[in-house]
């Protein structure tokens, strides 16, 4: 049985031109130790494939137990010139809490 980034942890998306900068937050102390060890760039990289060309930057906020990541050249432009509003905002973050993970 696979989990989904969802089963361990919520997700916020931001924006700031051509970036998309997506967090999970751990709903645990578990769930933070799964996420850190398999959420990786690459893994991020092949879910936003389809629409960012990267390249992404991992950062880890322990004491939040949250994953940043910011993904470069995903935004078609920028949110104020893309003709694809819909890949902004929360469709990105469902888009990271659909992940799966193994296991």
């Amino acid at each position: 049985m696979s989990t989904k980034v969802y089963d361990l942890g919520h997700a916020r998306a931001g924006d700031k031109g051509n970036t998309s900068n997506v967090s999970v937050i751990a709903y645990d102390e578990r769930a933070w130790n799964i996420l850190r060890a398999q959420l990786s760039v690459e893994r991020v990289m092949a879910a936003y494939a389809h629409i960012a060309q990267g390249p992404i930057t991992r950062y880890e906020l322990p004491k939040l137990r949250a994953l940043n990541f910011v993904i470069e050249n995903a935004l078609g432009g920028g949110v104020t010139i893309s003709l694809a509003q819909d890949a902004h905002g929360k469709s990105l973050s469902y888009l990271m809490l659909d992940i799966e993970l193994p296991g």
